[in-house]
């Protein structure tokens, strides 16, 4: 049986789905069992447990050939990060108990760094705590969501202008689809793991913010320019958007924007995902509505 965390999210959804799609054997570990009734209807069993809980959580990895871990999304974490360390906590401890085959992480690009990673502080400390155990492992460094477009939709609709905190706007990022991420963790959770492993994960091309800018402008039918947000104005925009702790989102992003934040190479496995930003985009303009 394979086992997916954070399967009613994106990343974790995609990973399910794929599993399914290829007749396997899943269990999913959900907070809300109403959240994953489409799952369930696809033949999925589903477990409720809470990322903290390890009695729940060693409960639901009981008998897994590989388990699919996960963080759930912090975006105004506390300082020193106590809810990523609580859920550490919770998974280190059940995947001991359990002694799950293997373990497939999603991380993130840049998680090879110490410092100055902000938010991706969280998936340095996953992964320092998974290596620390004796499972075989594979981390999924992911890039930039690409579904991080769906917050430009409605601005670009009504305005035609897109307020970018990546920057320059014609620097180009690594960016990838969520679907590519769930497919490379669902085909390596099924994949012999005897050791360590490293794939990092983004998609046929790397895209600036006015490639995003165009992309939307074409699928909206309407001109879409981007503009970079002034640095002095973050932490203010963040406040009111209803981040209490902005810092490390403010750190994250200077760190993606000097480059220090980026991909390891060397030793690690690269991917390059097939889903392009223009059918993401354009999934996601439907999704929200009729333009």
């Amino acid at each position: 049986m394979d086992v997916v965390m954070g399967a009613t999210g994106q990343v974790g959804g995609a990973t399910a789905e794929t599993l399914l799609a290829l007749g396997r054997e899943v269990r999913v570990v959900v907070r809300d069992a109403a959240r994953a009734r489409e799952l369930a209807r696809q033949g999925a069993d589903v477990a409720v447990a809470a990322y903290e809980d390890a009695v729940a959580l060693a409960r639901a990895f009981d008998g897994a050939a590989g388990v699919f871990a996960m963080l759930p999304c912090q975006f105004s974490p506390a300082p020193g990060f106590p809810e990523a360390r609580a859920c550490l906590v919770g998974l280190v401890e059940a995947l001991e108990t359990a002694r799950p085959g293997k373990v497939v992480a999603l991380s993130s690009i840049g998680a090879h760094r110490g410092t100055g990673l902000g938010l991706i502080t969280q998936f340095h400390m996953l992964e320092e705590a998974l290596c620390a155990g004796e499972l075989p492992t594979a981390f999924i460094r992911a890039a930039w969501f690409m579904e991080n477009a769906a917050w430009d939709i409605g601005p670009a609709r009504e305005t035609g202008e897109i307020t970018s905190f990546l920057s320059p706007i014609e620097r180009a990022i690594p960016m990838v689809a969520t679907a590519d991420i769930g497919r490379v963790a669902a085909l390596t959770l099924i994949a012999d793991l005897k050791e360590t492993r490293v794939i990092e994960i983004e998609g046929p091309r790397r895209y600036a913010p006015n490639d995003l800018a165009r992309v939307l402008g074409e699928v909206l039918g309407r001109p879409v320019r981007a503009v970079a947000a002034a640095r002095e104005t973050w932490e203010e925009r963040f406040r009111a958007q209803g981040a209490t702790h902005p810092q490390p989102r403010l750190e994250m992003l200077d760190g993606i924007n000097s480059g220090w934040i980026d991909f390891e190479g060397g030793w690690t496995e690269h991917h390059r995902g097939e889903t392009a930003l223009k059918a993401v985009v354009a999934k996601l303009v439907a999704d929200q509505g009729a333009t």
